[in-house]
């Protein structure tokens, strides 16, 4: 039906009238009749996307109830009940409009080999010289070298045989020992893949002699990721540790991170305590020094005094080994056996042997804080602290608006320091301070929420060390993100049996991190390190790397 204008409804006659509005009527009957339609198809939809929701959800249960028996018969640690509170996230300073996302870059691709491709020109043609494209090629194919040594003889009799190039070990070259070893460490591939792969290739080879390539003849690497241990110990200004499960010999282990802006190392042991990261802290060191770094520890620890003045006025300062500073123990008639006080003294020696070789001057350990981690210098980190608020259970209505509340206050202030910590004004420092007694020293009336604040007000001087040392961060995201390789290299290769096959993982992985930290390619590092780089592409020692100045 057409609709009249609005200029000619005035000169409508009555009847016009009445069947306009009687057309109108039906009109809306039928607008009413395709609502109607619409609400009842739009109600299925969305009847059909809950259940499609409900579906997912099952599944994504059922999936993750297979991952967590996987890791109950693997004997891994449980996945946590709880997830991330998103605190960091939230708190990062949101992108203004006209913020743009920068580009990758021009590729500067050495070229390695020149093609001129010939065309079917007819005759009398004119050459108008060439159109360039580069293409990126890989070769992989196998290779048997065989090497014939001369062998002379002295006029003394003695025998001279020609050396064999650098990097060939038992019969495998270092091309190939190159491949594997950054397969396996960077490219997470098993030692059964990787003998598949190269049979496939045309290498034959069998699984044990892949092995021996990924776990004999590593010293060149072993002390090369010792070198960057103690370089990072001497350097930088902080350090994030972490842990994570590991097996070895079919026990459970831990392997540790230790970790800066440029270096990464892992170190798997038998025990997660403070006694034994303090023994990691000495990279390489053997020895037990009591000094006053050692004596201010001790008294921290709440040692006896006349232990302390015993140990300190005694001559006899450096002990080379364990059984050495036992022996020194028992000769100043300290009880040996009292478990607690040897821990104690133990660890204090460690620390003094830690700071006697230069290492930890000034260098801040920000952990997650578990007690292994709580030394001199400590700091603790705020998505952990704020997790424990995150991961508390309210039982009524106004429990939950209490712990809602404090995390906001929580947020509001972690956001806020990390906005002064882009620009630290020394002057604001104490504000900071007044502002978390406020938050910490809250009453809310939830008995379990009051002792978490009164537990995290205690560890005030940690939480807070950033107002004194803006270089260092608030969290341990970046260990996290570091030990990740650990916990994927342990669901995908399981545990070791060997302390060669420990030793082997837990330095390659360390130092492809570091690598990746440093700006190196990790598969150019092990070709240097094997000898396969011209001599205008050396990698210099990665512990002069971390030691040049940022």
């Amino acid at each position: 039906m057409k609709l009249p204008s609005v200029d000619s409804v005035e000169t409508l006659s009555l009847g016009a009238m009445r069947r306009l509005v009687a057309g109108l009527v039906g009109k809306m009957h039928e607008l009413e009749a395709d609502v109607g339609a619409l609400r009842t198809e739009n109600q299925r939809l969305r009847d059909d996307n809950e259940r499609l929701k409900l579906e997912n959800d099952s599944l994504c249960l059922d999936n993750q109830s297979l991952r967590d028996e996987i890791a109950r018969l693997k004997n891994l640690p449980p996945r946590p009940p709880f997830r991330p509170s998103g605190m960091e996230n939230a708190s990062k300073p949101t992108a203004g409009k006209n913020s743009s996302k920068g580009g990758r870059g021009v590729k500067r691709d050495r070229v390695t080999r020149e093609v001129i491709v010939k065309a079917d020109a007819p005759e009398g043609s004119r050459f108008k010289g060439y159109e360039t494209i580069l293409v990126r090629e890989l070769v992989v194919a196998a290779e048997v070298v065989r090497y014939r040594r001369e062998r002379w003889v002295t006029l003394d009799g003695k025998t001279i045989l020609a050396p064999l190039p650098d990097g060939i070990v038992g019969g495998i070259g270092p091309g190939l020992r190159q491949f594997c070893l950054t397969m396996h460490a960077q490219g997470q591939v098993t030692t059964e893949r990787l003998t598949s792969i190269l049979n496939g290739i045309g290498v034959e080879i069998s699984k044990s002699q892949v092995v021996r390539i990924l776990i004999t003849d590593l010293d060149t690497f072993a002390g090369e990721d010792l070198s960057v241990l103690r370089a990072g110990l001497t350097t930088a200004p902080f350090i994030t540790v972490d842990d994570t499960g590991a097996r070895h010999a079919r026990r459970e282990g831990i392997t540790s991170h230790i970790g800066g802006e440029r270096f990464t190392v892992f170190r798997t042991g038998r025990s997660k305590s403070r006694l034994s990261f303090l023994s990691l802290m000495r990279a390489g060191h053997e020895d037990y020094v009591i000094n006053a770094a050692a004596l201010d520890y001790l008294r921290r620890r709440q040692v006896d005094p006349l232990l302390i003045e015993k140990l300190s006025v005694h001559p006899e300062k450096i002990f080379a080994s364990q059984s050495a500073w036992l022996d020194h123990l028992a000769r100043c008639a300290i009880d040996i056996f009292d478990r607690a006080l040897l821990r104690a003294l133990s660890e204090g020696a460690l620390w003094g042997a830690i700071r006697h070789h230069g290492l930890m001057r000034t260098t801040v350990v920000v952990s997650d804080g578990a007690g292994q981690f709580r030394i001199p210098n400590h700091a603790l980190c705020w998505v952990h602290a704020e997790r424990l608020v995150h991961k508390l259970m309210p039982a009524t209505p106004k429990q939950a608006r209490a712990v809602e509340t404090v995390r906001d206050l929580i947020w509001c202030f972690y956001q806020a320091l990390k906005a002064w910590k882009e620009r630290p004004s020394p002057g604001v420092a104490q504000a900071f301070r007044q502002r978390f007694d406020r938050i910490f020293t809250l009453r809310t009336g939830f008995a379990d929420l009051d002792q978490l604040l009164v537990r995290l007000h205690r560890r005030k001087p940690e939480l807070l060390k950033v107002l004194d040392r803006p270089d260092i961060p608030l969290h341990t995201n970046a260990s996290e993100n570091d030990i990740r390789a650990c916990v994927i290299k342990r669901k995908i290769s399981g545990g070791t049996m060997s302390d060669k096959g420990r030793q082997a993982r837990d330095v390659m992985l360390g130092l492809m991190k570091t690598c990746r930290k440093l700006g190196v390619s990790f598969y150019a590092y092990i070709g240097d390190r094997l000898g396969l780089n011209d001599s205008n592409q050396k990698i210099p020692p990665l512990a002069e790397l971390i030691a040049m100045p940022m």
